[in-house]
């Protein structure tokens, strides 16, 4: 960009105007999540959460402000180094991280603390933009051009496990929808949808009734199968994939018993059924989902919400902020946030698709495909249809590393996409 240019020049304001908004509807919400009518405190006060959000959204300023300012170059010049520093920090969590909640993932700053794993996602989204703009690489031709990125997904994921972060960990599924936009073949998430889909199909019915069904179903392939197809290696396909298939019903019990935590398998269980122990790890989707039901079509209020107000949901301001707009704004409310990450998340992939940069498009699926995830996954344990692993809304849960890691990431691809008329006008 020429130099005297504001450092907001072709900044896209749809998408600014919309992450102020989440600001402003979540800020107002962590408030009255932790808003407490003995104390009577204001929404200015640092002694609250949402004084302290309020700080953090000051600080995210300055943060902006830098990332505007710093050449759109930098980001893909140093991205292999932002990836390595993060995976440092990572590293030193495990020996000098301090626990929160049973989660050895933080750094403490006093009384602040800050948390690597939020940044990872960061980390990774650049060092894979970066390695795909090589125009040697080739997703749908070359298995081998696969190994150097589940390197680089699996380095952060397993340290990031080792913390006892496991939430953070399964964001990086959202990757595959990068990888598939850029050439990867639709079987290999169709292969990881089908072994979830059987995990829970298996914990719901008998496992021979399963593996029964699934032989039927490949001996009726294979009958229908034209006799050409069946001699090219249709025959041996489908009967190796038919025991891929049983082995993984067969093999939920080893999973989890063996590989799975406690607290990981009753959260599935509740998923399943919410009433299995409406006292332990139902308790939260319970009371999330009486407290959204309880708003109706308008909500109860502001800082009328009864829910709220008794502490019968926990970590209400951080993972369970959603459930707030739905008791206090009801079907509305909630409807205007869902509306808000929908024009979001489709903003996102428009900007990416319009980049002539591979580099800056595949960078630009990543955020959303990050945000995204986090939406749905958030927003679905909040009503009961996604299991509770504990991640942040995006710009409207309560935290520092949060707020600090999603606008980051988001206000890069802005700078970068920024830049695309000055660029193309120059080649």
């Amino acid at each position: 960009m020429p130099e005297g240019k504001p450092i907001t020049k072709n900044v896209d304001w749809v998408v600014v105007l919309i992450y102020i908004a989440c600001l402003g509807i979540g800020w107002v919400n962590i408030y009255a999540a932790v808003y407490n009518p003995e104390a009577d405190t204001s929404m200015f006060d640092l002694s609250n959460n949402a004084g302290k959000q309020l700080m953090w959204i000051g600080t995210t300023v300055i943060l902006i402000t830098c990332i505007l300012v710093i050449d759109y170059k930098f980001y893909e010049t140093f991205s292999f180094i932002i990836y390595a520093i993060i995976i440092v920090l990572l590293v030193v969590v495990l020996f000098a991280g301090s626990n929160i909640n049973g989660s050895r993932s933080w750094i403490k700053f006093g009384a602040f603390s800050l948390q690597p794993a939020e940044f990872s996602k960061l980390a990774i989204s650049l060092a894979i933009a970066k390695y795909l703009s090589d125009p040697a690489i080739s997703l749908n031709r070359k298995l081998k051009d696969y190994y150097p990125i589940l390197g680089i997904i699996a380095l952060p994921a397993l340290l990031i496990l080792l913390s006892n972060e496991t939430g953070s960990m399964l964001v990086f599924a959202s990757f595959a929808i990068v990888l598939y936009r850029e050439g990867m073949p639709g079987f290999i998430p169709a292969i990881g949808m089908i072994a979830a889909a059987l995990l829970i199909i298996t914990l719901l019915f008998v496992k021979w009734y399963i593996a029964g069904v699934i032989i039927v179903i490949a001996g009726l392939v294979i009958w229908l199968m034209p006799v050409m197809t069946r001699r090219r290696g249709g025959l041996w396909a489908t009967i190796l994939i038919a025991g891929v298939m049983i082995g993984i019903v067969f093999g939920v019990d080893f999973f989890m018993n063996n590989v799975l935590q406690k607290h990981q398998r009753g959260r599935i269980m509740v998923l399943l059924d919410p009433d299995s122990d409406p006292r332990g790890d139902g308790w939260n989707v319970i009371q999330s989902k009486i407290a959204i039901g309880s708003g109706g079509l308008t909500g109860k209020g502001f800082l009328e919400g009864t829910q709220t107000k008794f502490d019968f949901v926990p970590e209400q301001s951080t993972d369970f902020i959603f459930c707030t707009v739905g008791e206090e704004h009801g079907f509305i409310g909630t409807l205007v946030v869902v509306t808000l990450f929908i024009l979001l998340i489709s903003r996102l992939v428009i900007l990416a698709e319009r980049q002539r940069s591979r580099f800056a498009r595949v960078y630009g699926y990543c955020v959303a495909g990050i945000i995204f995830f986090h939406f749905l996954v958030n927003v679905g344990m909040t009503i009961g249809l996604m299991p509770v692993i504990g991640i942040p809304l995006p710009f409207f849960s309560y935290g520092g590393s949060s707020l600090w890691s999603f606008s980051i990431l988001l206000f890069i691809f802005l700078k970068i996409d920024a830049q695309r008329p000055f660029t193309l006008s120059r080649g």
